[in-house]
């Protein structure tokens, strides 16, 4: 891992820590501050164009993703030549989920919102990708923030942006399924946001969290046979 170390001066050491720590949690509770204040307006069907959706879009994956990539941004500040070198990491890394807005974007205004028979195909088919063995491999990936460091090390600002991205798809192979829920079985709504937030968190912050990928999986499959019957 050329070039990342934890060692140097310890105030340095403070300063990038604290500084990427408060930025994550600015941006977070901003984002869930945001999610929550449109909760009631269904923003997502209100914005009618691509790029309203996508920037709509991209705040709420900020407030749900975020807190699980946190691991990753702080141990990464820890050995970052600059405090801002973290921020264009987390830039990267929301660039993917940016990107995945447009076709969430595409299928949102294909399905609209009341589409029992996607609604259940889409459950089935996240449940039984919860408990492939490329979700479980994107799922190692996201949970090993050391290991990650380790393997994918890029100097400078421009290496942060690329290690965000890198860390980004990985965690789009880990959670692209539940995404597809969201969009279309729970249209965006708050209580769905929430609950797969949490699940996306517990699966890559837990110490079970595979188990839990797997539980999940099996839930999902279940709920997608009862819609459908």
């Amino acid at each position: 891992m050329a070039g990342w170390s934890t060692l140097g001066p310890r105030s340095s050491v403070a300063t990038r820590f604290w500084v990427a720590g408060a930025g994550l949690l600015l941006v977070t509770v901003a984002a869930w501050a945001y999610v929550i204040a449109t909760s009631g307006e269904d923003d997502m069907e209100m914005a009618a164009g691509a790029l309203a959706f996508v920037g709509t879009w991209t705040v709420m994956m900020a407030a749900m993703m975020l807190p699980s990539v946190a691991p990753l941004a702080l141990l990464y500040a820890r050995g970052a030549s600059s405090p801002a070198a973290p921020g264009f990491l987390t830039a990267g890394y929301l660039g993917v989920w940016a990107l995945v807005g447009v076709p969430a974007y595409l299928l949102d205004r294909e399905l609209g919102m009341d589409h029992p028979t996607a609604t259940a195909a889409v459950l089935i088919a996240a449940g039984l990708y919860q408990l492939s063995p490329f979700k479980q491999a994107c799922l190692r990936k996201c949970r090993a923030p050391v290991d990650f460091l380790a393997q994918h090390w890029h100097p400078g600002f421009r290496g942060a942006f690329r290690l965000g991205v890198e860390h980004g798809a990985y965690c789009l192979g880990c959670c692209i399924a539940l995404m597809a829920i969201l969009v279309v079985a729970g249209g965006m709504g708050l209580i769905w946001v929430v609950a797969i937030a949490a699940v996306v968190a517990a699966e890559k912050l837990l110490p079970r969290g595979q188990l839990i990928a797997v539980i999940g999986g099996i839930g999902l499959v279940i709920a997608g046979l009862v819609v459908a019957l």
